[in-house]
């Protein structure tokens, strides 16, 4: 190892010794030679601030280790960037946006003990950073730390995303569709601030399981407070017949690993949120006149993969024992949803995926609720060049709505999207 750090750094240094040469200065000459021999009687320092330079590798960010190793921290970004045509019943442009979707920068990585990890991420675009309805900023994505006793099992503290469901746990920047699908948008629980804890059993080989829970503030990230008694409670239960996915393909859409081999998740979580402030429990505007409900979640999650094909499966909804407010027209949206999504990969580049995704309304809120029922179908392509890190997406939808309240609504969406992340 130290042979090729040496024969590096010279084979860099003949370039820089013939530039000296043809531009003729014999100062510039004599300071290279200078330096080479310096670096020749001073070996051993040179190797170890070769060996000891920040790793980097696309899709794994940049690494920083001192030579004692009492931290590590590594450093990523990743933006995407997006256009979407947007069109009514008469195929007629309605809407078009143009904007940096997501541009977000994390630090991961251990202090004291590989034990003690920490994970924070930053998000900087409109679409990241909208103010909360209480006037807080909302820039702080995660800022987590966790005791990691062994591969087995860990405890956190801090905010960062409740484990619910699949679809939402799965990070936006490893997706095959430009965004995630309405069903998820509507019956997600989002980041939240407050302790969790994770247990491991099992490899890629046999049977695993993964259990997880949370105890949370339940009004989301960055709400800081609440002069409300109550919190979230929220438990997942994942089972891997065939054993666990190859580089943590359960968090990413699509069998970019290539699965040699069936690998399967069947998975549920419940999640309870006591006497919530929040029309969507850790998301949405605030209840009005100051009232609250306690809000039940459930979900259901499949997936497949198998050399190149993938499927998933994300059923979940949202229940409340009486959906409407007092003295008001507002409602908490009850009812569930359907999302499916099959796609194959094409010698590792090229994608092809399609998704159905139904809302079904709760049917206490017909001729209140917008619609009573949501479709939306969806065709996309992807080309992968560094996997999930660097990838062009377009995609295509088409929105359905049941005894919608205004049938004006949108019908098709086109998008077109770049990734790109360290």
């Amino acid at each position: 190892m130290s042979r090729i750090l040496l024969a590096a750094f010279f084979f860099l240094s003949v370039p820089v010794f013939t530039y000296a040469q043809e531009k003729g200065g014999k100062k510039d000459l004599d300071w290279l030679q200078s330096y080479i021999a310096d670096s020749l009687d001073n070996r051993e320092e040179l190797l170890t601030q070769l060996e000891n330079l920040p790793n980097i590798e696309v899709g794994k960010g940049i690494t920083f280790r001192p030579k004692n190793n009492m931290y590590e921290m590594t450093l990523r970004f990743r933006m995407q960037n997006m256009v979407g045509l947007s069109f009514g019943p008469d195929f007629g442009l309605t809407k078009t946006e143009a904007q940096v979707k997501r541009l977000r920068l994390r630090f991961d990585g251990y202090i004291l003990s590989p034990k003690v990890i920490y994970s924070i991420q930053l998000g900087f675009s409109g679409y990241d950073a909208t103010v909360l309805p209480n006037g807080n900023m909302n820039i702080i994505r995660d800022a987590i730390v966790y005791y990691r006793h062994n591969a087995a099992w860990n405890i956190g503290f801090g905010q960062t995303k409740i484990k619910a469901n699949r679809a939402r746990v799965n990070s936006s920047s490893a997706l095959q569709f430009v965004d995630r699908s309405i069903v998820n948008s509507e019956f997600n629980v989002d980041r939240d601030f407050g302790f969790f804890g994770e247990y491991n059993y099992g490899s890629l080989d046999g049977f695993a399981l993964s259990a997880k829970g949370s105890v949370t503030l339940g009004d989301g990230r960055n709400w800081n407070s609440s002069s409300i008694a109550g919190f979230a409670y929220t438990g997942r239960l994942e089972l891997y017949p065939f054993g666990r996915f190859h580089a943590n393909g359960e968090l990413m859409e699509g069998d970019v690993a290539h699965e040699q081999s069936v690998k399967m998740m069947i998975a549920g979580a419940y999640h309870f949120n006591d006497n919530a402030q929040r029309l969507q429990g850790t998301k949405g505007g605030i209840m009005p006149d100051g009232q609250y409900k306690d809000i039940n979640s459930y979900f259901v999650d499949f997936i497949v993969k198998y050399r190149g094909f993938a499927a998933c499966i994300d059923y979940m909804g949202r229940y409340v024992a009486d959906p409407f407010f007092n003295g008001s027209g507002d409602y908490v949206f009850s009812g569930s949803g359907l999302n499916v999504q099959a796609s194959y990969l094409f010698d590792g580049k090229w994608e092809v995926a399609a998704r159905n995704s139904t809302i079904f309304a709760d049917k206490r809120l017909a001729g209140v609720a917008d619609y009573s029922r949501q479709n939306q179908t969806t065709l996309g392509v992807t080309r992968y060049l560094i996997g999930h890190s660097l990838k062009i997406q377009f995609d295509i939808s088409y929105n359905y709505f049941l005894n919608p309240l205004n049938p004006d609504y949108d019908r098709w969406m086109m998008r077109f999207q770049v990734e790109l992340g360290l």
